[in-house]
């Protein structure tokens, strides 16, 4: 029983469930990206100066989203693996080690730029009447690209995870396929009809 807490075969479900939450996430990204807020300069109606009015903080809730939702693939694969430390001994294979430190890489700039990009963005929304000098002309937002290149992140994240799970599976219990009497077979060729030890 000890074998098997840390030897499991992948499960296509999890592979599933995994690709379902990083392609979601990249969504989210993306409608974060389209929906940055942007402001224009008003005039104050009571005195000469003007401001910044910033429209909809949609960009912020879907960056804020998008940070959960990778999170919690990312704790699910690291969980599953045991981030590589107590599973099956991994140093040999290459592309597994590479896949690991490319999918902590890829989600740890992910994660970045979405709670960045999300608390500048909030930032501008927050403060609609911080009132200016008098001869503004444009208003500071969030640069492009911003959640554009989380959203690059989490697709590379997705192949590395995907790469490294099916690795540490395939080091445990070879890929993604296990028959379930493999052991029973395998135990039958020292049955007392095979004559393995006879007097």
């Amino acid at each position: 029983m000890a074998g098997f807490a840390t030897s499991r075969p992948a499960s296509l479900a999890l592979a599933a469930f995994l690709t379902f939450l990083n392609i979601f996430a990249f969504l989210l990204a993306v409608g974060a990206e389209r929906r940055r807020s942007t402001g224009k300069v008003v005039p104050d109606e009571y005195d000469e100066r003007s401001y910044c009015l910033y429209d909809t903080d949609a960009s912020t809730v879907y960056g804020v989203a998008a940070f959960f939702v990778l999170l919690l693939s990312q704790v699910l694969v690291t969980g599953v693996t045991r981030c590589l430390c107590l599973g099956p001994a991994l140093s040999s294979r290459g592309c597994a080690v590479a896949a690991f430190v490319l999918s902590w890489l890829t989600f740890l700039t992910a994660e970045a730029c979405l709670i960045g990009g999300s608390a500048r963005n909030a930032y501008h929304t927050k403060y609609l009447g911080y009132y200016m000098k008098h001869d503004l002309v444009s208003c500071a937002t969030l640069r492009k690209g911003v959640f554009a290149a989380a959203a690059a992140m989490m697709l590379i994240n997705l192949v590395a995870s995907l790469v490294y799970y099916w690795s540490y599976s395939k080091a445990a219990n070879g890929g993604f396929v296990k028959h379930q009497n493999e052991v029973s077979m395998g135990m039958t060729d020292y049955g007392h009809d095979k004559g393995g030890s006879g007097p």
